[in-house]
């Protein structure tokens, strides 16, 4: 069995500075687009994601436990503490003192789940004797696919 999944916390920065990047438009994920040299107007990656910042956090990844989400061990999360969790969010909780990333499941019992996106491993109920407290969502990750 692999590693479990923990993931560090980091704040998010108070700037005024503003991240702007030019937008080069929708990229098709199919056929090739007759538009592909265009470059568009720019975007502001501070508001494109972080909605909330005094409630906004960066977390790095630290496992395998969350693979076939698409999140690789060193990616990084934008967590929102300000958002109310929903059934199926990927959440960031801290579990008997230790962070960690999984989907959260609410079955027809109110019982609460914690499903890891790894066939390696597996869900986890959280029962009353565990110290248990949902963090944040997750609301965009970021990979770095080039290592």
């Amino acid at each position: 069995m692999e590693k479990e999944h923990t993931i560090r916390i980091f704040n998010v920065e108070s700037s005024d500075d503003i991240c702007e990047l030019p937008f080069v438009g929708n990229l098709q994920a199919g056929f090739i687009s007759p538009a592909a040299d265009y470059l568009g107007d720019s975007i502001d990656l501070n508001k494109l994601i972080i909605k909330n910042k005094d409630y906004t956090f960066i977390g790095r990844i630290d496992g395998t436990s969350m693979v076939d989400a698409f999140l690789k061990d060193q990616d990084f999360v934008v967590i929102d503490r300000s958002l109310e969790v929903r059934d199926s969010d990927m959440v960031v909780v801290s579990v008997n003192g230790e962070f960690t990333i999984k989907y959260v499941s609410i079955d027809k019992d109110k019982k609460i789940w914690l499903v890891p996106a790894n066939q390696d491993f597996h869900k986890v109920e959280v029962t009353p004797d565990c110290d248990f407290r949902i963090w944040g969502v997750v609301t965009y990750s970021i990979t770095k696919h080039r290592r």
